[in-house]
């Protein structure tokens, strides 16, 4: 490997800017994660802080689930929804099409979106940070956008050190330790989850509240279908692409730790836990 494995700036990721390096890219099996997350099972923190009438902004937005369900929740407010990938706006822009929800879509960079300061009730993003090589200066930039005297900064970050399941399985193990090392090299935190709380009170944030939450896949059903993903992602996404070109893995280890994956899920036993910090901070 080289002094500085990370590809050229340009990449990009979904929430913030050409000069990070999105781990996950944007294939089918990311977008499949992506289009399961709802205002419930992803973004409960927030909900009794929302009203009719919000201008709500998502950071991130991807495939644009998660937006049109907070869209719900604000309307008629204006909701707008940001991401740098194009794919992930078309597709968000079907959804949002297909759904009958009012939701603006901007194929932008937080950092240089044409967005007026101060003109948001509540801006949203949703496992973005854990991307950012300045996680810091991206929640300054949030906060900039929120509405003096009481907007909302809301964001959620996995933490993925603290993820837990059963049974133990070394090539999970090592699914983990590759997953770390490809973020690493990518300047990303993939412990991003624990460090919300530091990194708002950096960006000068103070009224702010820090919480926790999971994600837990025990039924045969869940089992499946999130082994399923992290297979698929594990053998061909931009994490895989990733993971080959620093010398984290090979082809054939990575098809190994996939494996790992399916062997899991068959395992009526087995449990995933997925850890989560939470923050809430008012401008």
């Amino acid at each position: 490997m080289t002094d500085d494995p990370r590809p050229p700036a340009g990449s990009g990721t979904h929430g913030a800017g050409p000069d990070e390096t999105y781990t996950h890219g944007h294939q089918e099996p990311v977008l499949r994660s992506h289009r399961w997350r709802t205002a419930e099972n992803s973004a409960a923190y927030l909900l009794d802080r929302l009203r009719p009438g919000m201008d709500l902004l998502d950071v991130g937005c991807g495939p644009g689930t998660l937006t049109a369900d907070l869209a719900r929740r604000t309307a008629p407010g204006r909701t707008v929804g940001i991401d740098v990938a194009p794919g992930a706006i078309a597709a968000a822009r079907e959804h949002a099409e297909a759904s009958g929800v009012a939701v603006e879509l901007l194929v932008a960079d937080l950092r240089s979106a044409d967005l007026e300061r101060g003109s948001f009730d509540v801006v949203h993003a949703h496992q973005v940070l854990q991307h950012l090589r300045e996680p810091v200066d991206a929640l300054a930039g949030m906060a900039a956008l929120a509405r003096p005297g009481g907007g909302i900064v809301a964001v959620r970050d996995a933490d993925y050190p603290a993820m837990v399941w059963a049974p133990n399985d070394e090539r999970l193990d090592r699914w983990r330790s590759a997953y770390l090392s490809v973020t690493q090299a990518n300047g990303a935190a993939a412990d991003a989850g624990r460090h919300l709380l530091r990194w708002a009170l950096d960006a000068g944030l103070r009224e702010v509240t820090y919480t926790t939450s999971t994600w837990t896949f025990a039924t045969p059903d869940e089992r499946a279908w999130w082994a399923g993903l992290w297979a698929d992602r594990t053998e061909a996404s931009d994490f895989a692409e990733q993971a080959v070109a620093y010398g984290v893995a090979t082809p054939d280890e990575l098809s190994d730790l996939a494996a790992g994956w399916r062997a899991w899920a068959e395992d009526d036993g087995a449990t995933f836990t997925v850890v989560h910090g939470e923050l809430v901070a008012l401008v």
